[in-house]
């Protein structure tokens, strides 16, 4: 649960980020952590107002984390439309090792010349790093969100439901919409909006300056937005 006030919210940043920021912290450890981050940031992205007391508590360092963090959510909470009134039919699942979904970006990257970094923050914004299975309500499947038809294109007759199979799809698909040289064209023919743009590369630029800043989010959670607020989705859950 997200502190209520602002030296709250600090503290809580402050731990979570001093600890994802070593390598020794155990796996479990750092799975925690993370989690407390991002239910900290989405309390500042959910409620404005505390965010100018949050960032004057914080050094020069984490406030820019954070800010990048905030913002790149409230452009992602700006798209939604309206809060959903059921939860999806979706089941959440254990996403792979931090290091082996590395590793399949690393070798599109190597591939495709599509920087591993816009790779993974996609896959943080689709489904958590292939926390969710399932339909999306446009009809996009698998870790990287495909609509079927996009996938005849770019597939090449792999699985859908593979990390590595659509982590390839994806790179294939922004090096063809072009990618590196125009990543931001490129990511705007991935989804149609400069608000999901802005919050990939925000999130894509916080792995390039940070390099723990990935295990940090690989250990971000599945939250839905419905009217009733903001639901965690926890492993194991199932609704289909």
């Amino acid at each position: 649960m997200a502190a209520a006030d602002a030296a709250g919210l600090v503290r809580q940043l402050r731990g979570a980020a001093r600890l994802i920021a070593d390598p020794a912290t155990p796996p479990e450890v750092l799975a925690r952590q993370s989690h407390i981050y991002q239910v900290a940031i989405r309390a500042l992205v959910n409620a404005p107002t505390r965010r100018s007391a949050t960032y004057a508590l914080l050094d020069i360092r984490l406030r820019s984390a954070v800010m990048a963090d905030v913002d790149a959510g409230a452009q992602l909470r700006s798209m939604l439309r309206r809060p959903k009134t059921a939860l999806p039919p979706w089941r959440i699942v254990a996403p792979a090792p931090a290091a082996e979904l590395l590793g399949h970006y690393r070798s599109a990257e190597r591939e495709f010349g599509v920087p591993w970094r816009y790779l993974a923050a996609i896959h943080l914004v689709e489904t958590r790093m292939g926390r969710i299975r399932g339909v999306s309500s446009a009809g996009a499947r698998g870790p990287m969100q495909f609509l079927p038809a996009t996938w005849r294109s770019f597939g090449a007759g792999g699985d859908i439901e593979s990390n590595r199979d659509s982590i390839r799809a994806a790179a294939r698909y922004l090096k063809a919409s072009g990618a590196p040289g125009r990543i931001r064209k490129a990511l705007y023919a991935y989804n149609h909006d400069d608000r999901y743009v802005d919050a990939v590369l925000a999130y894509a630029d916080r792995m390039r300056d940070d390099a723990r800043a990935y295990h940090g989010y690989h250990g971000w959670q599945v939250y839905y937005v419905t009217t009733a607020g903001d639901v965690w989705l926890p492993q194991g859950f199932d609704n289909r």
